[in-house]
């Protein structure tokens, strides 16, 4: 779970700007996106291929 802590100097714009950044290292809205629509066989093969690219290269 993704949480920021907003400091007393502190304002709303930055703190949400943190959050944002956080979620998407996270990868929280391309799993929403994922499980919320069918994916078709296609896609589903391709957005695999682009794992194990990713996962050989680290």
């Amino acid at each position: 779970m993704t949480q920021v802590i907003v400091g007393q100097n502190e304002n709303i714009e930055s703190a949400l700007r943190r959050f944002k950044r956080q979620v998407s290292k996270a990868g929280i809205f391309a799993d929403i996106k994922r499980r919320r629509h069918h994916e078709t066989p296609i896609e589903k093969r391709k957005r695999k291929a682009v794992a194990r690219r990713k996962k050989r290269f680290r």
